[in-house]
């Protein structure tokens, strides 16, 4: 999912792991659109002790570059409920909205506020998911 701090030239991605058969959030992390940032999301899962047997992407080359085939699965559709999922933060954080003219002008403040709203909306005692 991507956003912007200050203009659409500064683009801020948060990429996340959803657990296929649960629905749950395990891992999440900010940054570009990059091997680097998803190599980053990888450790921070290994981190937790958190392993994935297959990973369910779109066509983005850096899951090409970054996963081996048998890791990987190709299927847009059922990246249904994350995407569903994007739609909550859109809907509950105005300065993700779209055509608003609430926005972050601070990459640290932006990525601490999204931050927040994951750490109390998908792993707080009382989830609504």
């Amino acid at each position: 999912m991507w956003s912007y701090v200050g203009n659409k030239k500064r683009q801020n991605w948060l990429w996340w792991v959803e657990d296929a058969f649960t629905g749950n959030i395990v891992a999440f992390t900010f940054g570009r659109r990059s091997n680097a940032t998803f190599m980053r999301l990888k450790k921070i899962m290994a981190g937790a002790g958190i392993m994935a047997d297959l990973w369910i992407t779109d066509r983005w080359g850096t899951y090409q570059t970054c996963l081996d085939p048998s890791e990987r699965m190709e299927n847009k559709g059922a990246l249904q409920s994350l995407e569903r999922k994007h739609l909550t933060l859109r809907t509950r954080i105005k300065r993700l909205t779209r055509k608003t003219i609430c926005f972050s002008k601070s990459i640290v403040i932006h990525n601490t506020l999204i931050a927040l709203f994951i750490n109390h909306y998908f792993f707080g005692l009382n989830q609504h998911v």
